[in-house]
């Protein structure tokens, strides 16, 4: 599988391919994009909020014990740890657990183990029936679960837990959350003209490149495009025209590692990799200046959403890390990921979907007097069935996390489990959107 450490690496956890596998080639084959009808004018026929999905606790499948277990203190985590990162990768650690236990749901540790998670036995979950419940808030507690069996030191943020690592049922998740709608309801009029601005740029500046040098550079250009975009959409602000300059990116990119270090491979020789980075935390220390010239551009741009954060009851120090976070973490971070890969998928499929999609989105856009619209999207369903395809292969945040609020039947394509409250269940997305017999056979969907 190609990795999406092509794009950021310290933004996913991509790991090393079994050794087997090579990805120095282009793949030939071709790519089937199934049409996907989805709209954003489309309503809920419920009002629940979120993806809520509640399996019943009284099942018809047979009752089945999770198989697998953890190993030996230390011993168990280690090796798992070593298989999942180095020894087999990640797809084909998943995948060798299935093959050997005969089921889609068993038990394993997830990294990093010791000495830095203190409990990363978790149930994997990955098929397409059992994964929802990692989305169910009524059965599954998200607290400090963002990055997994561990979370990043709160001086990383300014001494805050950010809105990322609120289980819905804290007072303060309720008010960030209403914050960051009033910032997307506040300035959604500007996200289409920012980035139609930085993208053309983009784009315009790689042809120059490639016209001159026969080559050009989508991951970095991306990168200062994603920047700018967002600062431009959501606070107004060019980055270059203050003292953070064109240096966002890079201090974004070092602060990440920080962050999610004990979960990335970075190249390095396993053994040095596997004591340092995942056998112990980054201090913190070493990234403060960094992350503080962050926090000033961030404060000195959004004078007016911190003041409706402190009519929220929230503190501006408190909401200004949590523009930082959202804005450079979560949004940044997607973009990082996504648009190269989504390039990436886009190349792969050949000459026929390329011309197909030019014909759509050109024939959309002319229609609408030029302009790039919500209304002319919602009128490009091929454009979006690619979008929907790219993501469902490789979504930007394919691990979920989730800890049992109570004990639980969870069911499985063929099997019920019981699981017991205070158990950490995790889920691996691009499976879970796979067939079941396409895991247990081994074959590789649109791949």
């Amino acid at each position: 599988m190609a990795s999406s450490s092509l794009a950021f690496p310290i933004l996913q956890p991509q790991f090393r391919s079994p050794k087997n596998r090579s990805s120095s080639k282009p793949s030939t084959r071709s790519l089937s994009f199934r049409t996907i009808r989805a709209s954003v004018s489309e309503k809920p026929s419920v009002s629940a909020p979120g993806f809520t999905v509640s399996p019943p606790e009284n099942t018809k499948l047979p009752i089945r014990k999770i198989p697998g277990d953890y190993g030996l203190p230390l011993v168990g985590p280690f090796k798992d740890r070593m298989d999942y990162f180095y020894n087999q990768g990640r797809d084909s650690f998943f995948k060798s657990k299935v093959l050997k236990y005969g089921s889609t749901v068993f038990r394993a540790n997830m990294g990093p183990g010791p000495f830095i998670a203190p409990n990363p036995q978790v149930v994997v979950l990955l098929d397409g029936k059992s994964f929802p419940v990692l989305f169910d808030v009524t059965k599954v507690e998200k607290k400090d679960l963002f990055t997994g069996t561990y979370m990043p030191s709160t001086e990383l943020t300014g001494g805050y837990r950010t809105l990322s690592y609120l289980d819905p049922s804290e007072p303060m998740h309720a008010k960030l959350k209403q914050f960051m709608f009033y910032l997307l309801k506040s300035r959604r009029d500007h996200v289409i003209p920012e980035f139609k601005a930085s993208y053309t740029e983009l784009f315009t500046s790689l042809e120059k490149d490639l016209a001159l040098k026969g080559k050009a550079n989508f991951v970095a250009a991306n990168d200062q495009a994603a920047f700018n975009f967002l600062a431009q959409a959501w606070f107004g602000t060019e980055p270059a025209q203050t003292s953070l300059g064109l240096d966002g990116p890079g201090l974004v990119s070092k602060w990440v590692l920080f962050n999610l270090g004990p979960v990335l491979s970075l190249g390095l020789p396993k053994y040095l990799e596997d004591l340092t980075i995942h056998s112990f935390r980054l201090p913190p220390s070493l990234i403060k200046k960094n992350y503080q010239r962050l926090y000033d551009f961030f404060y000195a741009s959004s004078s007016s959403l911190l003041d409706e954060a402190e009519n929220l009851g929230i503190s501006r120090e408190e909401a200004c890390h949590n523009l930082l976070f959202s804005t450079c973490f979560n949004s940044f971070g997607g973009m990082k990921i996504l648009f190269p890969n989504m390039m990436k998928w886009l190349g792969r499929a050949g000459a026929k979907l390329h011309a197909q999609l030019a014909e759509e989105i050109r024939s959309v856009v002319q229609s609408n007097g030029g302009n790039v619209t919500m209304r002319g999207m919602e009128q490009m369903p091929l454009m979006k069935s690619a979008v929907y395809e790219a993501l469902r292969i490789e979504p930007p945040v394919p691990l979920q996390y989730g800890k049992a609020k109570r004990d639980l039947i969870i069911e499985s394509h063929d099997a019920a489990f019981e699981v017991k409250e205070g158990e950490m269940l995790f889920g691996f997305q691009p499976f879970a959107t796979k067939d079941p017999e396409d895991i247990y056979s081994g074959r590789r969907v649109c791949r």
